[in-house]
């Protein structure tokens, strides 16, 4: 199990020792939710936050574009320290060529889905994928209540990728915490990517370790 705390809920005034605390605590990912205010109505980080966060630390830099047009940021947040890159099955450009992109700059490619999408829709897209990031929420804000369907959609995405041969992560953003979490792992989740639970907490070692046990 691999959890994934998410920038967005970390004070943004001293990124350095949250991301510390987090380490320390056996995150191996950071979750990095980049929004251009169009495919979502919110505005976060740019590819000199991500560059700073590479000065600090070695952590997985588990980048999230949630943009109309992400196959025209592939290569500056590489380029800042990106470890992986997932562009949204709905948002504009192909996905095959945002593969590509991120296969010549060598790093991993993940696709992320709305609640809404079929996952069946993109299953075409799927075998070359390292990440399918299921969203436990409607993607844009942090601390919403996680989508009970979610759940089938995990267990979806299991049988999907033993239907096609596939390699890919399951990864959960959205509503996590110990509950939600327990949930997700037993229908297949590999990756939690928890907000206000890890962040939010007195004591991440606590928090993420109940992760963890589960």
């Amino acid at each position: 199990m691999i959890i994934s705390p998410s920038l967005l809920a970390a004070n943004a005034a001293n990124y350095s020792s949250e991301i510390k605390d987090i380490e320390d605590a056996g995150a191996e990912y950071l979750h990095v939710d980049v929004m251009d205010g169009h495919f979502v109505p919110n505005l976060s980080f740019g590819p000199n936050i991500l560059e700073g966060i590479r000065k600090i630390s070695d952590i997985y830099l588990d980048v999230h574009l949630m943009l109309e047009n992400p196959m025209k940021f592939i290569e500056p947040f590489t380029k800042a320290g990106a470890d992986s890159i997932t562009v949204h099955a709905e948002s504009k450009g192909s996905l095959k060529k945002m593969y590509e992109k991120c296969r010549d700059l060598d790093i991993e490619f993940g696709i992320a889905v709305r609640p809404q999408t079929d996952l069946s829709a993109i299953a075409e897209h799927l075998p070359y994928a390292d990440i399918l990031l299921i969203m436990g929420v409607n993607p844009g804000f942090g601390g919403q209540k996680f989508l009970p369907e979610t759940i089938a959609r995990i267990r979806k995405a299991v049988e999907l990728r033993e239907v096609l041969k596939a390699h890919y992560h399951i990864s959960v953003d959205g509503g996590i915490n110990a509950e939600t979490a327990a949930q997700t792992v037993m229908a297949g989740a590999d990756i939690l990517v928890a907000g206000s639970f890890v962040f939010g907490s007195s004591d991440r070692k606590v928090a993420i370790g109940q992760l963890l046990n589960i």
